[in-house]
């Protein structure tokens, strides 16, 4: 259906609303050019908003992608931003006077033109060491873009296994509706704080190791055996993906949370 035959229907009542919301988010996709076709409704139909990834892409192609989605939406991320392109793109995107929130030692921005009000969920992020934050606060920029409250805690790894308590205790005390641990070598955090809480928690496996189960295999493959239930894990360095599931959890626990009132 086109969309004036999708309003006639909902004005004749032949569909309901949540149909036509469904039928209009078809028309959704926005066309670059031989370039890319972008989900501009993303955020509207699942939370999540649409995100760049910078690592393949040339600076042009990148600036093409930014001006158009943010002439559509209110956010998006640009996540694995190469060195040389990273001050560029920072310097683009105040022509385009759009605010930018960076992460502690991340490659990945996020953007937007109003505020992002912090009205989901609370998150817990964790890491084992310092290499680690990186990856873990491309996880938070992706949370706070969905509206979540982030609260961090670095470089409390098993090393020193007993930095973690008082930091799960505060995460507790502050109901948080989800935790991410972000570890590389053996990744023994996320297992660690699994067994010890009781709401869901996400391994981060980061690419930090060497030698044998170099580049995050080892740390992936630990998590994924972990023996404690209640821990799920995403891909190796996937900090994106990491924050939109944990703020999907989350968010999901407040909306319980008040239609239960």
């Amino acid at each position: 259906m086109e969309i004036q035959e999708i309003l006639e229907s909902l004005e004749g009542g032949k569909i309901s609303s949540n149909t036509a919301k469904k039928m209009l988010s078809l028309y959704s996709i926005e066309k670059i050019q031989g370039l890319a076709q972008i989900d501009i409704n993303r955020r509207k139909r699942r939370g999540i908003p649409e995100v760049i990834f910078a690592e393949t892409k040339s600076l042009d192609e990148i600036k093409k992608i930014l001006k158009i989605t943010i002439e559509k939406t209110n956010s998006v991320m640009i996540s694995r931003i190469k060195k040389e392109d990273y001050l560029k793109i920072i310097s683009f995107c105040k022509r385009l006077k759009i605010k930018i929130k960076e992460g502690e030692k991340a490659s990945s921005l996020l953007l937007f033109k109003k505020p992002i009000k912090t009205h989901g969920g609370v998150i817990g992020i964790i890491t084992a060491g310092t290499s680690d934050i990186g990856v873990a606060e491309e996880a938070r920029l992706m949370s706070e873009a969905m509206n979540c409250k982030c609260i961090t805690s670095y470089d409390v790894g098993v090393a020193g296994i007993q930095r973690i308590f008082p930091v799960l205790k505060k995460m507790i005390n502050k109901d948080v509706d989800c935790i991410i641990v972000a570890a590389g070598m053996e990744g023994a955090l996320a297992t660690l704080v699994s067994s010890l809480v009781d709401i869901p928690v996400i391994g981060l496996p980061t690419s930090v190791g060497y030698g044998y189960g170099e580049k995050g295999i080892a740390s992936l493959a630990s998590m994924l055996q972990s023996c404690s239930l209640g821990l799920s894990v995403v891909n190796i360095d996937n900090g994106i993906g990491a924050g939109a599931i944990a703020a999907n959890i989350a968010n999901r626990a407040v909306f319980k949370s008040q239609k239960s009132k």
